[in-house]
């Protein structure tokens, strides 16, 4: 391996035949023919065009519902929607455009880009990406089955409490809210884990993280975001969604609930998404003006700092949605003061930019002029945003017009113009087309003219007094002409929108063959055949070849792993820090199982919205066999001899190392879950020290039997970490018997720990429909025994794997995977367990 230790010293392969490299790449990495090739496709490219593909379809569909809402409020008192169903549009206008459009869009923009300008072949876990889409469209189908079957949800986009309960929002409306977007918030995770991983460990060699492209360093800090910033809305709404279907009082103040706990999670989530969904477009952004400006990024260090700025900061300006609730003034001072310096971070991106088009000689190109429609608008909606950080204006506008003015300012202004700026840079490298001319720049002016006559016009009906959220109004002269003036120039907006989806339809299918550079940039993504082929790079990128100019001698594989001579799909694993290659890895190919996963996933959400939670336990059932399925195909029968990667660099391949990507993916899975559970403690330490009715009441159950059964599992799970280590030392000294015998013992331990987790729930725990402390103690006593499932299935198969002889000296198998899970369910149990006796009196 010390051939490895100096990436500049990795000599080119001798060219080949490009032609010839071609053929045998394609074989193994093409799409399979026909509709069930399309269906079991797990390809970054076909995935990627899949997520932004079905992103635009979605955002037609909540652009159609705004303008049934602008129709609406049009004029006052006005007829044209009847109150349910107004609430149902705009509730699912904003759902859509958050989590259906917004997400799902960046995500598709990674999936599809990272490979390309990382220089690399595809995303870490392709089946992942192909699970992630599917439960993304399945949820997202929900969602839609609903709004046409008149039961979509009505309780707005962010479903405060008491007004989701059940007492008050009756009828699955909300259920469907709750349960579709958790749905497809497991998109959200998967593509998370799959952009760490893959930006970490998937760069070409010696692509060090400060050498790496600013788009890669915008997806980082995103895909950090998203596995901290979902966790608090998947527990929220899991909060309360066992609230309605089970009656547990979480948010119920007459037993012991406080709803402003939901306004927390939600907002740990929804503040930080602001810049989840902003990040990605500000790559973009720091991609295309110096391309397009003919010079380099200024302030490429400072840029990176601002990035790792908003992201940690993002994290602290949740509680400015909630000024108005009743905090205490020292929290407004803190809140508000953090909120305006995130001002900070933002104005250096934007300076940088500035200074780019300064330092450089700026094209007036179709892609500049969404760019410099982005400065104008962006910059308007941080500066009310900055408005809205200060207490007393914030008291004033808030829940008013102005707000919904800001919100389109910020997520139009700093998403959708630099998307729309995407679209037009990199479809020549989608689809191999030059744009249509003429189109697209009359689609940006309608368009820019549409908003601006919208959304502008909406900060004054604000300031004038006018609420959201509502479908009727007095006659207020006031308010009247300016409602009507935003409802026409939203329609002319819509016209906008419609003239640059035909302007993308027109290039794709009537635009000239474009050149293979038609920006002349210098990325990496330029470097290869157009349109772009199923396996990215004949040869992976070495340090001398890592720009557009290498795309002859890439074709030819002088780069480092040419071609696919092992019948494989292979990629180059490298050392998250400097890039150093450090193993080969072999990805799955074409597969249903992804399709089959989420199928059974969105089986046990609609036995869920059915009511029908017995057969629940039938898709759980199946969910359980198809991931166990899922990890059979990543298995390792056999060893495998090193994989000459260039002349002499032999590496070995991914069964024979521990620190693999499903490694690096379970420590990012890992993050997301312990956010999770911190967000779990938080809603404890809330309730008991903010919430009405604490003290609880004395427990009716516990003592000393509680406390021997809770420390019995704790010993059970304890006894797993310490099976699950004997099992890896025996491997190690080649003891195969040994190994077996300690993952039973770890299987057998863990089963133990699960069945006394459920006599604890069934005999110990008080009626958890009683107070909010006893449903938090089963809810703590459901998440230990979950992971104790988990860490039961983990023993499970590493024992069917040591009896099948795949685990071995040199091939850890599962057990890096089960030790890791075994630890964090051990650590978790005694958090857990130190809880539910401090809230029964037992310690």
């Amino acid at each position: 391996m010390s051939e490895a230790k100096f990436v500049p010293e990795i000599a080119p392969n001798p060219p080949q035949r490009a032609l010839a490299l071609h053929r045998q790449l394609d074989r193994v990495w093409a799409n399979g023919p026909g509709l069930w090739g399309q269906i079991t496709a797990v390809n970054h490219t076909t995935l990627g065009l899949r997520f932004m593909g079905t992103a635009l379809i979605f955002f037609a569909i909540g652009g159609i519902l705004a303008m049934l809402i602008r129709a609406q409020l049009a004029t006052p008192q006005g007829a044209f929607l009847d109150t349910d169903l107004y609430n149902q549009f705009f509730t699912m206008h904003g759902s859509i455009m958050m989590f259906l459009f917004a997400i799902p869009m960046l995500e598709g923009l990674a999936i599809y880009m990272l490979p390309k300008i990382l220089g690399t072949r595809d995303m870490a876990f392709p089946r992942l990406t192909a699970l992630g889409y599917w439960c993304y469209l399945f949820g997202g189908l929900i969602l839609l089955i609903a709004l046409f079957a008149g039961v979509a949800p009505r309780d707005g986009w962010f479903m405060y409490t008491p007004l989701s309960s059940a007492t008050y929002s009756p009828g699955i409306n909300a259920d469907v809210w709750l349960l579709g977007i958790t749905f497809v918030e497991i998109s959200a995770i998967c593509a998370a884990v799959e952009i760490t991983v893959t930006i970490l460990r998937q760069r070409a060699p010696g692509m060090k993280l400060t050498q790496m492209p600013l788009l890669a360093w915008y997806m980082l800090g995103t895909s950090a975001m998203m596995l901290v910033g979902f966790p608090p809305l998947i527990l929220g709404s899991i909060l309360l969604e066992v609230e309605r279907a089970f009656d547990w009082p979480f948010f119920d103040v007459a037993r012991g609930g406080d709803p402003l706990l939901w306004q927390h999670l939600f907002w740990l989530f929804g503040h930080p998404e602001v810049y989840i969904i902003f990040l990605p477009a500000a790559g973009v952004l720091s991609t295309i003006i110096p391309v397009l400006c003919r010079t380099t990024i200024v302030g490429y260090g400072a840029i990176v700092a601002a990035i790792v700025a908003l992201v940690f900061l993002s994290f602290g300006l949740w509680v400015h949605h909630m000024f108005t609730v009743g905090i205490p003034h020292m929290a407004l001072a803190f809140f508000s003061a953090a909120s305006v310096l995130v001002a900070v971070p933002t104005a250096v991106q934007v300076f940088a930019w500035i200074g780019t088009m300064w330092k450089g000689q700026p094209q007036l190109r179709l892609p500049m002029l969404h760019v410099l429609g982005f400065f104008l608008t962006f910059v308007m909606g941080g500066l009310t945003g900055v408005m809205l950080a200060i207490v007393p204006f914030n008291w004033q506008a808030h829940d008013t017009a102005f707000v919904t003015a800001h919100l389109h300012y910020v997520l139009i202004g700093g998403f959708v113009f630099p998307m729309m700026a995407a679209a037009t840079y990199w479809m020549p490298q989608i689809t191999g087309r030059a744009p249509i001319k003429g189109l697209g720049a009359a689609a940006f002016w309608v368009i820019l003219i549409g908003f601006h006559g919208t959304f502008f016009i909406m900060h004054l009906t604000g300031l004038m007094g006018m609420p959201r959220r509502i479908d009727v109004y007095p006659a207020n002269p006031e308010w009247t002409w300016l409602n009507l003036t935003s409802s026409i120039f939203g329609f002319v907006m819509t016209i906008g929108f419609a003239l640059f989806a035909l302007d993308l339809i027109l290039q794709a299918l009537m635009g000239r063959r474009t050149a293979r550079n038609p920006w002349r940039a210098p990325t990496l993504e330029w470097a290869m055949l157009l349109p772009t082929p199923s396996y990215t790079f004949a040869s992976l990128p070495l340090p001398q070849q890592q720009d557009a100019q290498a795309r002859l001698t890439l074709a030819r594989g002088e780069g480092a792993l040419p071609g696919a001579a092992r019948g494989v799909r292979e990629l180059l694993v490298t050392d998250a820090g400097t890039a150093r290659p450090d193993h080969v890895a072999v990805l799955p190919g074409n597969s249903a199982l992804p399709l089959g996963l989420a199928a059974a996933i969105g089986l046990f959400v609609l036995m869920m919205l059915a009511g029908l939670y017995w057969l629940t336990l039938p898709a759980l059932a199946l969910v359980a066999a198809l991931v166990w399925r899922w990890g059979r195909g990543m298995a390792f029968t056999r060893d495998h001899a090193p994989v000459t990667v260039a002349p002499g660099l032999d590496l070995p391949v991914q069964c024979h190392t521990p620190m693999t990507l499903s490694h690096t993916g379970a420590v990012c899975l890992l993050v997301a879950n312990g956010t999770l559970f911190a967000s779990l403690l938080f809603g404890v330490g809330f309730l008991s020290v903010v919430a009405p009715g604490w003290p609880a009441p004395p427990p009716g159950h516990g003592g000393v039997a509680e406390a021997w059964m809770i420390g019995a599992t704790l010993v059970a799970l304890v006894f797993g970490a310490f099976a699950v280590r004997l099992a890896d030392r025996a491997r190690r000294s080649g003891a195969g018997m040994l190994a077996g015998a300690g993952a039973g013992a770890g299987f057998v331990s863990n089963l133990v720990a699960l069945a006394l987790i459920a006599w604890l729930a069934g005999t110990a725990l008080d009626d958890p429909t009683g107070h909010a402390r006893d449903a938090l103690r089963g809810v703590l006593a459901g998440y230990v025994g979950l992971h104790a499932f988990i860490v039961t299935g983990f023993a499970a198969f590493a024992f069917d794997q040591a009896r099948r002889g795949e685990i071995a000296p040199s091939r850890p198998g599962s057990l890096p995977g089960w030790r890791l899970w075994q630890d964090y369910t051990a650590a978790t149990a005694l958090i857990a367990a130190a809880i539910v006796l401090w809230q029964g009196g037992a310690a």
